[in-house]
């Protein structure tokens, strides 16, 4: 089927051309190339600039051309599975603004909205090498003047902060520190006195070598009372509120890898002979491949949900992004290395199999697990999060029901966004936990009707037992643990797979009929409830409570990949034609 999401998307794949075109600045080759040198993808990025890619990082309410949080994911999708590493440095602008969107009055929103809209990139200077991702530990001062602040210290690992031509820095406005000791200053390079601020050297890296990983030193910068976002001592909740927002648009980059990934693969395996038969002939490399697409596509579903549920389940983000954060970049490193075993030695050369593609995207890849908050964090968020979860689901609290349908049918539209319900913590617990034992009694009620449906009705059954398996672990935890013991770990690990599975199932259940009332190479993949089956066999598997689907869905789905791919479409579940397919 066709979903209207990828508008911006198809536009920006006419523009961007055939990345299999050397004479294109974005080509593969181009990209391998810059790689090979560290070089900053200046030319790359000029072409985003001309297509106003950054409106997409501005809302609509700002002065931007942000109306659907989904329409920013599938169009930086298409930007990410040319070149993680062009994706980071363009759209690290969103990143620098988003305190804002979320923090600041009207009048300054739109002030740094006109930035943005400008072309001048914004980074966002969070961390600190002594520190990482200790926020509450930061050291970088920010004291009230006369007419203004002082910002002192060093930002370190900061993405564009050198080329950047804004800063949005996180300072510590109460010698104290603590939750309300922390502010956020938009700090524009230009208006101050260059004996003030010094670049600290970009880093190397092994993934996004031409990415602005680099730092920024102050000393004595003196910056206006206008520059604070929003109020003094609210920067770590506009903070924390804008990486819900960040956490979820991360999976634009994983899911551009993994059609990147994806796509290299299959072709190999297509033109791979090996004991006097095609590769494809062998079934063990057929079933690596199906898997690695079931993987992807459990990806994908999940963030279309997530960047859904941004507009539609506002107020529940703190627990939906902490879930995508952790489920989408672990899913697709692991897709990724398992396609790396089918490459085998050609994944790791530079000059043969599209420039050595494979190489980088898995390299460039790696960084996404830790932007905005590692695995970690985002599992330590979960835990954070166990009290409410449990209490509203031994209070059989209702869910929205309402922001649910919205969520997982893609061909409604979504209400505009609301910034200001963005909170810190989901007050009514999870809808999509809470409506998981009615979601499962629709799938048996489907499947009573049709026994095509079984399996995935035996797999929704064995995601309800293992959420309430979720439940009686997190009953077991101390209350008030001193230190998070390495069970609360696992059992958050469990419950971002739960909830991951109840998403899924209502994507599934709410989108089913439009999908499947359209003719098209995905259409296979909704019949019969293929791929819901697949995505959650991945999932049960993963927290050791495996419902091993049918092989004929895994047919199914390698029979889907391999037409996409050969028609040069995207691999997914949805019908889109890349700019390729005109080859």
């Amino acid at each position: 089927m066709r979903y209207g999401a990828f508008a911006e998307a198809e536009r920006l794949e006419g523009v961007l051309g055939d990345p299999g075109d050397p004479a294109s600045v974005f080509s593969t080759a181009a990209c391998a190339d810059l790689d090979d040198a560290d070089g900053f993808p200046t030319d790359v990025c000029a072409v985003l600039d001309g297509f106003d890619l950054a409106r997409l990082y501005v809302p609509a309410e700002f002065g931007g051309g942000l109306v659907d949080y989904q329409d920013a994911v599938q169009t930086m999708r298409m930007v990410s599975r040319r070149d993680v590493t062009v994706a980071v440095a363009h759209g690290k602008t969103y990143l620098g603004a988003v305190s804002a969107w979320v923090g600041a009055s009207r009048e300054q929103a739109e002030k740094v909205g006109a930035l943005v809209r400008s072309g001048l990139p914004i980074s966002w200077a969070l961390t600190e090498q002594a520190h990482g991702s200790d926020l509450l530990a930061g050291g970088v001062t920010a004291t009230r003047t006369g007419s203004g602040y002082r910002l002192d210290g060093e930002k370190w690992l900061i993405n564009n902060a050198t080329r950047g031509g804004a800063v949005c820095v996180l300072a510590r406005t109460d010698e104290a520190g603590g939750p309300r000791g922390f502010s956020v200053f938009m700090v524009e390079k230009a208006k101050l006195d260059p004996a003030t601020h010094s670049p600290v050297p970009k880093q190397r890296t092994h993934g996004i070598r031409g990415a602005d990983i680099s730092g920024i030193s102050f000393s004595g910068a003196t910056i206006g009372a206008d520059d604070l976002i929003g109020r003094e001592g609210t920067g770590l909740e506009s903070v924390l509120k804008g990486l819900q927002l960040t956490r979820t648009l991360c999976c634009a980059l994983s899911l551009g890898a993994g059609d990147h990934a994806l796509g290299i693969a299959t072709r190999f395996a297509a033109g791979r002979r090996l004991y006097g038969r095609g590769l494809t002939e062998l079934p063990a490399a057929r079933h690596r491949l199906a898997t690695a697409f079931a993987d992807h596509l459990l990806a994908e579903a999940v963030s279309v949900v997530g960047s859904r549920s941004i507009q539609a389940l506002t107020g529940e983000m703190s627990v939906v992004a902490a879930v995508v954060k952790y489920l989408v970049p672990t899913r697709t490193e692991g897709m990724i290395a398992s396609l790396r075993k089918l490459v085998g030695a050609r994944s790791l050369l530079r000059d043969v199999l599209e420039d050595g593609a494979f190489g980088k995207v898995e390299r460039d890849h790696r960084i996404v697990s830790l932007f905005d908050g590692n695995t970690l964090v985002n599992l330590n968020g979960l835990v954070n999060l166990f009290p409410i979860l449990l209490r509203t689901a031994d209070n059989a609290t209702a869910p929205d029901t309402d922001g649910i349908r919205a969520a997982a049918t893609v061909t409604e539209p979504l209400a505009p966004m609301q910034h200001k319900r963005l909170s810190l913590l989901p007050r009514k617990g999870s809808s999509f936990l809470l409506a998981l034992p009615a979601a499962v009694a629709e799938v048996e009620a489907l499947a009573a009707d049709d026994d095509a449906l079984a399996p995935l009705a035996t797999a929704a059954r064995a995601l309800r037992t293992a959420l309430d398996g979720v439940y009686a672990a997190v009953r077991e935890l101390p209350a008030v643990p001193v230190n998070v013991p390495t069970t609360s770990f696992v059992v958050a690990q469990r419950l971002a797979a739960c909830l991951g599975g109840a998403a899924l199932l209502q994507l599934w259940l709410r989108t089913r009929a439009d999908a499947l009332a359209e003719t098209g190479p995905s259409t296979p993949l909704w019949r019969d409830g293929v791929w819901p089956t697949l995505a959650l066999d991945r999932l049960l598997a993963s927290v050791g409570t495996p419902t091993p689907a049918p092989q004929a869905h895994y047919d199914t789905a390698y029979d889907v990949l391999t037409a996409q791919v050969g028609s040069g479409r995207l691999t997914s579940l949805f019908d889109h034609r890349l700019a390729e397919a005109t080859r």
